[in-house]
């Protein structure tokens, strides 16, 4: 007879994470009030488990413990088992995540945390090897050390409990900084974080070393802001040294998670939505500051490669693309030489080979990682060739491997769609529509917002995920803030007032759901969300931004657009907050860093007046995007469009001059003489000029 396939709970669930584990012979239950009933009632511990599709070593795990018979069966009769995909559920990985880091010291996935029936942590870790090894408890032991603790020693679990509550609690709170919002507080920022840099490879600290795409964006502010050329010189280093790197898909575009080594060599192979959003944008606004073509070729690199792999075809975009393929890491995107050289011929595999560093030992467990060490003209003059020619191997030679490499096992795919980091996305295709003149990113943007929200809200409410069909979850803080950003970037960019009214919309539902009127500032969960041991606040940007580091951004935009000193009065508060922490760690808020430029600026406030479909109207505004202004807002609308007058203060009052599209360059809503001349617009974005009403 066929050996019976075991099925759990999970097998109901949406998230490719869950499914991969619904035929574990571990009885998972989903997170929710089924699985804290049994342990009420069958008086057990449970063991929470958070990790996500795209993890390696979650997948080590399952293997080595939540496959594995034995093992199984100890979850099984000791612990009520609820297995948590962390992209779902960020509200639940926060609290249990900040619970590990607290009681080890050390954090990071797969997490494994064990609860009481009322949901507080009372031990906690990561990973657990099968048996004792790496100075580390088997899973076993460790699973019968705690089943006969709880059972024998109550009083200690509870007092343990206990304890880690009430420091979750107080790690909660939120206390207002006495710290002034000033000018001296970007420039300390900025000397912290410089203390930091790899002045060798590029980024900061060393390994493994993570794409700092939100503090190179604070240098960019900063060198906009001062001056300053060296904060440009290190993003120009770092920019150059990931893109060179293993870290970047020199074949399909796109960058890696991280880099394992402090060279950006050997990556961490998989692929994150979040990641590539964020670095787009990077990219993109280094184009703008430098002009270098290298940088444009990267972001096209990436937004092509998100269209390609990562897009649904109703337009949402996908988490994630694992590491794995065939079991092993990074096989996917590896290449020995005599690969190269088969595919290539000799001539060309030797230009190859020389310009990507491949070489016959390799740089990774015997294989090849594509990344650049040499410049072009150093590689040509070495193989006597002109940089036009070593330009156009490369170019025919990347295909030609590109092509072999469709036909390899992929790596699998989280096609699960989460509304912050489609906001991400978003933003960057509008912005790169606009600063490419790249129509195809355009129309991707407005496929993605109306995706979105036709299929990720409900009754005014937006939600968290989406797959198959299928969406649910309240949404978050950082979805309503991310997809506020997108929107209103979107707006910016195409002039649609449709994006301006629902990002206006999401803003306000956004203050209703999640500020804290008490304290301020805006909290993780909304009032409609489950009630939790704690309702927290996050305002650390780390992988991605946080919530209230995006808020203050959006609500200080839309507050200049709408002339809502409310909205700004909140972003205010935020910064207030947070001053002290900016202050003494810096590289832990370049978005909220980046806000607080803006807050002290004087932003530029653009007005355009002309028909959208004029090509008039489009030089223009090609203008605008061409060049980096950092600290901006742009309000575009036909000179017989009322509504966006009537809801846009920026836009009331202004004219055609002449009868052709004219655009108004504005500081606290007094402006510059009109103008519709595009090199007249230049200079007055570039220069200051004596402003007229």
């Amino acid at each position: 007879m066929a050996e019976q396939i075991p099925t759990n709970r999970l097998i109901n669930e949406t998230s490719p994470y869950l499914l991969q584990h619904a035929h574990n012979p571990v009885d998972w239950f989903p997170w929710g009030e089924e699985a804290f009933a049994i342990a009420r009632q069958e008086q057990k511990p449970i063991l929470l488990s958070i990790g996500y599709s795209a993890c390696h070593w979650c997948h080590v795990m399952e293997h080595e413990s939540f496959e594995n018979e034995a093992i199984a069966k100890l979850m099984n009769e000791n612990f009520v088992n609820i297995k948590v995909d962390r992209e779902e559920r960020p509200d639940l990985d926060q609290i249990y995540m900040n619970a590990v880091q607290m009681m080890t010291h050390h954090g990071g996935w797969p997490m494994t945390v064990f609860l009481t029936p009322d949901a507080v942590p009372f031990y906690a870790g990561t990973y657990f090897p099968p048996e004792d090894r790496y100075n580390m408890p088997g899973f076993p032991r460790v699973l019968i050390s705690l089943a006969d603790a709880y059972r024998e020693r109550p009083e200690d679990i509870q007092k343990t409990a206990t304890s880690v509550f009430n420091e979750l609690q107080r790690s909660a709170a939120t206390v207002e900084s006495t710290e002034l919002l000033s000018g001296d507080l970007l420039e300390t920022a900025y000397r912290g974080i410089v203390k930091n840099y790899d002045a060798t490879s590029g980024g900061f600290g060393g390994a493994p070393k993570f794409p700092p795409a939100m503090t190179l964006e604070f240098l960019l502010h900063t060198f906009d802001r001062t001056g300053n050329r060296q904060p440009l010189e290190i993003v120009d280093y770092t920019c150059r040294k990931m893109a060179d790197g293993g870290i970047y898909d020199h074949l399909g575009g796109g960058f890696h998670r991280y880099s394992t080594d402090a060279r950006w060599l050997v990556p961490h192979f998989e692929k994150m939505l979040y990641d590539n959003a964020l670095l787009s944008r990077l990219y993109l606004h280094y184009y703008q500051v430098s002009g270098h073509d290298a940088a444009r070729i990267v972001v096209e690199g990436i937004l092509d490669y998100v269209v390609r792999e990562m897009t649904d075809p109703r337009g949402g975009f996908y988490s994630t693309q694992d590491a794995d393929s065939e079991g092993v890491e990074g096989k996917f995107f590896v290449w020995s030489l005599a690969e190269v050289k088969k595919l290539l011929g000799d001539r060309d595999a030797l230009l190859f080979a020389s310009y990507y560093n491949i070489t016959e030992g390799g740089n990774f467990e015997g294989e090849n990682i594509l990344n650049v060490t040499r410049q072009m003209a150093e590689v040509a003059q070495a193989h006597n060739v002109t940089t036009e020619k070593l330009g156009q191997t490369l170019n025919r030679a990347r295909k030609t491997l590109f092509d072999e490499r469709e036909r390899r096992i992929k790596p699998a795919r989280d096609e699960k769609v989460l509304t912050a980091w489609n906001g991400l996305m978003l933003a960057s295709f509008a912005e790169a529509a606009a600063i490419l003149n790249r129509p195809d990113y355009a129309e991707v943007a407005k496929r993605n917002a109306q995706f979105v929200l036709e299929n990720l809200r409900r009754d005014g409410l937006l939600l968290r995920t989406y797959r198959d069909g299928q969406a649910k979850l309240n949404a978050y803080l950082e979805d309503y803030a991310f997809y506020i950003d997108g929107l209103l970037t979107l707006f910016e960019t195409s002039g649609d007032l449709r994006w301006f009214t629902e990002s206006c919309a999401l803003t306000d539902k956004m203050i209703e759901e999640f500020w804290d009127d008490q304290e301020g500032a805006f909290f993780y969960t909304g009032r409609s969300h489950e009630a939790l041991i704690v309702r927290s606040k996050d305002f650390f940007d780390n992988a991605t931004p946080s919530g209230n580091s995006v808020a203050a951004d959006v609500l200080l935009r839309i507050g200049l657009l709408t002339d809502n000193s409310d909205y700004q009065r909140r972003a205010a508060t935020i910064l207030r907050l947070n001053a002290a922490a900016l202050r003494r760690y810096p590289s832990g808020f370049g978005r909220l860093l980046c806000a607080l430029d803006f807050y002290l600026g004087t932003p530029k406030e653009i007005a355009s007046i002309g028909s959208p479909e004029s090509e008039e109207t489009r030089f223009l505004i090609k203008e605008v995007w061409r060049r980096y202004l950092p600290n901006k807002v742009v309000a575009q609308a036909s000179p017989t469009n009322q509504t966006a007058n009537s809801l846009i203060p920026l836009l009331r009052g202004r004219a055609q001059v002449q009868d052709k599209p004219t655009v108004y360059v504005c500081e606290h809503f007094v402006c510059k003489q009109p103008t519709t001349d595009p090199s007249e617009l230049a200079s007055q974005l570039a220069n200051q000029a004596t402003a007229v009403s």
